[in-house]
């Protein structure tokens, strides 16, 4: 009986086709090796760990239903990151009111706290681009608050280009759009998000 042999170098295009042809196995190496990536742009649009598990779960249910579907014309990770931002930005569109309600309630010392940091954040000309104030721990509530006022073609280049810092090429790829596209709505983004950060501190 020879040793059983494991390939730990399989690309993704060949566990895409045993996924196709039924091999169980495959697809779980599929979910091992990406899970957590796709979790982490969930959590990172989000910003709830329960919500972000449950989302990682769904995304990866879909793409067990429609592997089959799947022709090869970009990455499977692309392919697997579009289904996840698309399920995590529905999902929060959804649920926005309800957040927002619950954001507007806290008017505590901290959220205070925040709305001068934010403020400094914007008067600053040497700041970075509005969207990296999600990067900040204490300003995370007001930058969801704005971000999730964007309409969800804006949302998506906004997380995948300054949160997540995908280039240009890949956001065009994800969200099947032209480079000219996704320069563009950048820009409109940025504008507008800027826009609504300054309306929170007023």
């Amino acid at each position: 009986m020879q040793p059983k042999t494991v390939n730990i170098s399989i690309d993704d295009s060949t566990l895409v086709q045993q996924c196709q042809q039924g091999d169980s196995e495959a697809m779980g190496r599929l979910i091992r090796k990406y899970q957590n990536r796709i979790y982490n742009i969930i959590l990172k649009i989000c910003v709830n760990t329960d919500d972000a598990a449950e989302l990682t779960q769904e995304t990866f249910v879909k793409i067990i239903e429609n592997i089959d579907k799947f022709q090869g014309r970009s990455s499977f990770y692309t392919w697997a990151f579009r289904i996840a931002v698309n399920l995590t930005l529905n999902y929060c569109q959804k649920n926005v009111k309800v957040r927002l309600s619950s954001l507007d309630a806290q008017q505590d010392e901290h959220n205070e706290q925040a709305r001068q940091q934010l403020k400094e954040f914007l008067s600053d000309d040497s700041s970075p681009d509005p969207a990296a104030v999600a990067q900040n721990r204490e300003l995370c509530e007001l930058a969801i608050r704005a971000l999730m006022r964007l309409d969800d073609n804006q949302k998506a280049v906004v997380v995948l280009r300054d949160i997540e810092s995908m280039s240009y090429a890949q956001i065009a790829e994800v969200l099947d759009i032209e480079l000219g596209t996704v320069r563009s709505r950048l820009s409109r983004a940025r504008g507008n998000l800027r826009e609504i950060l300054e309306s929170l501190i007023k």
